[in-house]
This record gives C-alpha cells, sequence and structure tokens, in this order.
C-alpha cells in the first residue's frame, strides 16, 4: 500500500491530477456546545400561562396531550382538568372537503375575515403522517403565511399519527387548552373526505363542507353521509371563468341536500359560493355561521349536542385506554408473537386467539 502510495505521488508530482493534502474535516457538532435541558414547569405555572394567552405556554401544553410518555401523559391530564371550567365558550368549527379544494387557502382568508370581527381564532389542522415512516410534513403554517402572523390566530399543525382516518387523538383535548387560552373561535381542519370527518363531526358546532367546481361530476365521490353531516357547503375558487360553474354546482348541491331528511337540528343546510384569493362571499359566508348557532341555540340543539359529544369522547377515552393497556400487559406482549404465529399456521382461529388473550388479560 506504501508502494502505490509513493508511486501515486511521483506519478502526478508535476501534474494539474496532484491532490492537495487538504485540511482536516470540522466536527458536524459545535464540540463547545452544551444542551440546556429546558425545565418542566408545574401544573400550576401551564394553567397560568395558558389563561394569559402565553402562545408559547400553549404549544408546550399541547405537545405534552400528544405525547406518548407516561409522565407527560398524566401531566396533560392535570392541566386540561384544572383549564375545563374555562373551556367551552368557543364556537367549534369543523372544515373539511377534496383534497384540492383549497382548503388552507379558505381558512386563511376566512381567518382574517374572523379576526377582523373581532374574535380570537384557533386553527387545529390535522396533517396526515405516512403509514410508512409516521412521519408528517406539518405544512399549514408554510401555506398560511398571513395567517400566521396575525397576533389574534393560533395555528397548530398536528400528526396524525395513524389514528382513525387521519383524526390526531388528542384534537378535542388541544380544543379545551385553545379554549381556556382566550380562543373563541375554533377551526379543526381534517385531511380529507374519509373516516376523520366522523370523528370531527363529534367534537364540533358546526360542520362545513369545502367543494370546488369545474372538477368533473361534482357530486361524484362524495359520500352520502359527509353530505347529510354538513350544517354548510362552501362552493370555493369561485372566480375568473369559474363563477357560473360554481353557481351551477350551488344550485346542484342544492338539490341533492333537499333530498336528504331534515337534520336532527332542525337547520336547512345552506350553500355558498367563495373566492378565497378574492375574499368573495366570505362575509355572506359568516353571517350564516352566525345565523345557524343563532338558531341552535334558540331551539337548544346546540347544548344537546355539546352534552352528547362530551359523552361519546368519555366512552371513546374509556375504549382507548383499555386498548392500549392491552397491548402494554406484560404476560399479553410475551403471547401475542405466539398466537400470532398459531393463527398464520392455521392451528387456531383469529377468534379463539382473541377469546383466550383476553380471558388472560382479564385473569391476570
Amino acid at each position: 500500500m506504501e508502494h502505490y502510495e509513493e508511486h501515486h505521488r511521483e506519478t502526478f508530482a508535476d501534474s494539474a491530477l496532484e491532490v492537495a493534502a487538504g485540511i482536516d474535516t470540522p466536527p458536524a457538532v459545535n464540540p463547545h456546545y452544551k444542551r440546556v435541558k429546558r425545565q418542566q414547569m408545574a401544573v400550576e405555572d401551564y394553567v397560568s400561562g395558558i389563561r394569559s394567552g402565553n402562545i408559547s405556554v400553549l404549544s408546550q401544553a399541547i405537545t405534552l396531550t400528544e405525547s406518548l410518555l407516561p409522565e407527560h401523559h398524566a401531566l396533560a391530564q392535570q392541566i386540561i382538568e384544572r383549564c375545563l371550567p374555562h373551556a367551552g365558550r368557543s364556537v367549534r368549527i369543523g372544515i373539511t372537503g377534496v383534497p384540492g379544494a383549497g382548503k388552507s387557502t379558505f381558512i386563511e382568508a376566512m381567518g382574517g375575515k374572523v379576526t377582523g370581527l373581532g374574535h380570537r381564532l384557533a386553527v387545529l389542522a390535522i396533517d396526515p403522517s405516512s403509514e410508512r415512516t409516521k412521519g408528517s410534513v406539518l405544512g399549514d403554517k408554510t401555506r398560511m403565511e398571513t395567517l400566521v402572523h396575525n397576533p389574534a390566530a393560533f395555528i397548530r399543525p398536528s400528526p396524525s399519527a395513524g389514528s382513525l382516518g387521519g383524526v390526531a387523538r388528542k384534537t378535542r383535548e388541544s380544543v379545551v387548552l385553545c379554549e381556556a387560552a382566550g380562543f373563541d373561535v375554533v377551526f379543526i381542519e381534517t385531511v380529507g373526505v374519509g373516516q376523520s370527518e366522523t370523528a370531527v363531526h363529534s367534537m364540533v358546532d358546526l360542520f362545513l363542507l369545502i367543494q370546488i367546481s369545474g372538477a368533473g361530476d361534482e357530486l361524484q365521490g362524495i359520500k352520502r353521509g359527509i353530505m347529510e353531516m354538513a350544517d354548510m357547503v362552501a362552493i370555493n375558487k369561485a372566480d375568473g371563468d369559474n363563477v357560473q360553474r360554481a353557481e351551477l354546482t350551488r344550485r346542484q348541491f342544492l338539490n341533492a341536500l333537499s333530498l336528504f331528511p331534515m337534520p336532527e337540528s332542525g337547520w336547512k343546510p345552506r350553500v355558498y359560493t367563495t373566492s378565497s384569493t378574492e375574499n368573495r362571499g366570505l362575509t355572506e359566508l359568516w353571517g350564516g355561521i352566525e345565523d345557524y348557532l343563532k338558531f341552535t341555540k334558540a331551539n337548544g340543539f346546540f347544548e344537546r349536542n355539546r352534552s352528547r359529544q362530551a359523552k361519546y369522547w368519555m366512552y371513546e377515552t374509556i375504549d382507548s385506554e383499555l386498548r392500549d393497556s392491552f397491548y402494554k400487559a406484560p404476560p399479553i406482549e410475551s403471547l401475542l408473537a405466539d398466537y400470532e404465529n398459531r393463527v398464520l399456521n392455521n392451528e387456531i382461529s383469529s377468534f379463539v386467539a382473541a377469546q383466550e388473550l383476553l380471558r388472560r388479560y382479564f385473569n391476570r
């Protein structure tokens, strides 16, 4: 090897191909850098910070609710319990729509309208997680460049973490924290038309469907269940050459909605045309939202719906905690692989395996 290197140097001694010795590669990390571990605040500090509208403390508290660490989960539950008496005073609006409908642009435009009326807005945007890596882009803040700098707005993108239909399990707890921080309007944006709408519908006061025209059959691919859940529909991108098509689509949706039975709220869904880029139709849409809230509060549906949602999430939490407890139980963890192999080898049925595992779990 040494002979080869010496020959190499002699060969290219007077050549432009000779490589200079260069310098040592610098370290990838500053050797003088010392990571300072952030001191965890007490429950009282979190609650007082949230109540005073401190966005940094609010963000940290939401991060605790999303954490999978048991100690973070316990701390988050204490914070939420202390914040509950100060929550419940906001308008919760679920926003969904097919990909490409312009939900983020719509939210930014409507957010500017809402904050301009003196409201404080919190946007909880559920970002789809990769099924392979479980990672998320969390790009809503980059898509809402104006709203993110609005002092009356708070945007929190959260990964769906593979939960049902892309809805983060902790979204409802985040709503409580945002309400305690003084935000009186909460937008919850879903990842698109799918199973997530059922979960979002169970945590909002009004469900808004964003749709566009000029994309083929406007009603094709919209599930009937989504249409039945919608309290309001906005035909977005009604600008330029698309204005007439948007109006035609609005009439099509009105005709389709008229065929559905009257919702329990007694409210007949309305359909609006909007343009997020030209701020057209947003004032009328917000006026419709205010009409809906007055109507449902007057007939008692608003409070009945809130009570039903609280009950629903109690049972959802029980189901979730039982599932986590089952899979984390030491005797079950050691048995799962064995039972899985027996099922795959047709030695035992899936149902019998599940029953035996559950029996062992409850008799542990």
